[in-house]
């Protein structure tokens, strides 16, 4: 058995035996598409005369996936390195490359999952959710972001020596970026200054991309300046992970 293959399985075991991780990864999102999805079913937004659900889906869907990719590797990274089994990884051939490799592939599996869990819970009559034809192209546009968030993950990790720090750190950048974003609130609805400020935030143009996807709220356009954003995001967070990626607490 490679070491890739070894790792990918141990990380998949421990994290399905997890079911408190497992039901807040799933969970906790879900919680606000159920809760605005009801307050606000069968209403529209003035400013578009869309329905809110097609506002509020993709949003959450996005921040969803995004937070899970954080807190999948921060996590991790953070408990292997504390209880130096990084330490104990790095005397073995494995590479920085295949620790992570291993990582990602659980968080891909998880963002789909959510991803589909979410959509399949939009689509109930009550919410009243329509896919747009191009809805495929959500899935590229998830597994952009889903790296891109990976970024973010493994700097958090490297830092937390906790998984109190890990927690509040992790939650310090994605719920307030869930707000400037637009996951939760149309971003027309906010002050133009706060508007110009989430043109920073990676979430915006994930949320942005898959909402063009998913509900056909935006064009092409709005997919490839997604795509694009999110592409340059991997490489400076991928860049900064690296270089500031510790393998051992004591060093």
């Amino acid at each position: 058995m490679s070491t890739y293959t070894a790792l990918t399985t141990a990380g998949y075991r421990a994290q399905v035996r997890d079911a408190a991780t497992l039901f807040f990864t799933f969970a906790f999102p879900l919680v606000f598409l159920v809760v605005f999805g009801l307050i606000f079913s069968g209403q529209q937004l003035e400013e578009s005369g869309r329905p809110y659900i097609s506002y509020i889906a993709p949003g959450v869907m996005a921040w969803g996936v995004g937070n899970a990719a954080v807190f999948g590797i921060a996590f991790t990274l953070m408990q292997w390195r504390r209880d130096d089994l990084l330490r104990l990884i790095r005397l073995t051939p494995a590479r920085l490359h295949t620790v992570l490799a291993a990582r990602y592939v659980l968080v891909l599996g998880v963002g789909i999952a959510q991803a589909v869990v979410f959509t399949s819970v939009s689509l109930i009559p009550v919410f009243g959710m329509e896919l747009h034809p191009r809805w495929p192209m959500a899935i590229p546009v998830l597994l952009l972001g889903i790296t891109a968030f990976l970024g973010i993950g493994v700097i958090v990790g490297t830092y937390a020596n906790t998984p109190e720090a890990v927690a509040a750190i992790a939650n310090f950048l994605m719920v307030p970026m869930a707000f400037l974003s637009g996951s939760f609130l149309p971003l027309d609805m906010m002050p133009s200054w706060l508007q110009t400020l989430s043109r920073a935030l990676p979430l915006r143009y994930l949320n942005d991309a898959v909402a063009a996807s998913l509900v056909g709220r935006g064009g092409w356009d709005d997919i490839a300046t997604g795509c694009g954003v999110l592409i340059a995001f991997t490489f400076v967070l991928g860049a900064i992970a690296l270089r500031t990626f510790r393998w051992s607490n004591h060093t």
